[in-house]
Parts: C-alpha cells; sequence; structure tokens
C-alpha cells in the first residue's frame, strides 16, 4: 500500500482506489460602512459588494454578523480546493476587492485553512 505525506491539517477523505486532498479556506473581514446612513444604505453597499465578489470569484460568501448596526459589518468567505497555495491565492484576490472599493472601510481581515 502507497504511503501519501500530507500537512497535518488537511484531511483526508479515501475510498478503497481513490485519495482526495480537501483544503478549506475561510476570510473573516470586518467592515465600517461610513457611507451607510440606514440599513437599507447599509444593505445595499453589501449586495452591490457580494454580487461582485460572486460574478468573479469562486467563493460563497455572508454576512455574519453586526447585521442590526447600519455601520459595522463582518463578512465571511470560504473557498474549497485541493492545493493550499490555490485556496490562499483564491482568498487574498478576494481580500483585494474588498481594499479597491470606497464606500467602506477595512477594520480588520484574517484567514484560516483548515
Amino acid at each position: 500500500m502507497a504511503t501519501v505525506a500530507v500537512p497535518s491539517n488537511t484531511q483526508i477523505l479515501s475510498s478503497r482506489w481513490e485519495v482526495f486532498l480537501l483544503v478549506i479556506g475561510l476570510c473573516t473581514i470586518e467592515l465600517h460602512i461610513g457611507g451607510a446612513h440606514s440599513l437599507k444604505d447599509k444593505r445595499r453597499i453589501l449586495k452591490s459588494l457580494i454580487d461582485r465578489v460572486k460574478a468573479h470569484h469562486n467563493v460563497s460568501i455572508a454576512e455574519i454578523d453586526n447585521q442590526d448596526i447600519w455601520q459595522r459589518s463582518t463578512v465571511a468567505f470560504v473557498c474549497v480546493a485541493n492545493e493550499r497555495k490555490h485556496t490562499f491565492q483564491v482568498l487574498n484576490s478576494v481580500v483585494k476587492v474588498f481594499e479597491k472599493q470606497g464606500e467602506y472601510e477595512i477594520l480588520d481581515y484574517w484567514i484560516e485553512m483548515f
């Protein structure tokens, strides 16, 4: 039987015939939306951003916290791939989309790999 070396935080799903490597990347971003003067403004800005990200990147994205605070938001997006490097590149590419926009300020973000 063959031995496969994989990083310690990579999950291995195996069957009788194949071994699959699975890398899950999660990025969480905290935003201050200075241009929002109501929850309606905030939803409009976030919907535009989320639609733009979905159109150009293969990630799942959603607002996960601060839904009732009209100038704050926490957004998370996830990428699943078979290579850690590719997953990290996709997540960084999405972060750059966030950085290019002028309607809000990134307060903090972090990337985790599983």
